[in-house]
């Protein structure tokens, strides 16, 4: 299953190191990764494979939304085909 994680908040160090961390523990692999700065804000998307984690989706939303608000900044997860549904045009 493929999910979608965004990463929005205030410029900092290790944000990048700390949410590759959590994926690399849970089994995660990222299958594309596109992040930017602007005006001292970042901005980071990632497109993953959750297939071969031992938990659940909303197990991994919570536990990213939590590393998010301990590090200072939105994470969210969802899935794929919902994402896609949501910005079609």
């Amino acid at each position: 299953m493929k999910g979608i994680i965004t990463v929005l908040g205030k410029d900092q160090v290790g944000i990048i190191a700390k949410v590759c961390t959590f994926l690399a523990e849970e089994n995660i692999n990222i299958l594309d990764i596109s992040q930017t700065i602007v005006s001292g804000y970042f901005n980071m998307m990632m497109v993953v494979d959750i297939t071969d984690s031992s938990h659940k989706f909303t197990e991994h939303s919570e536990s990213l939304k939590k590393l998010g608000k301990d590090i200072g900044v939105d994470i969210r997860l969802q899935r794929e085909d919902i994402f896609n549904s949501m910005h079609r045009i």
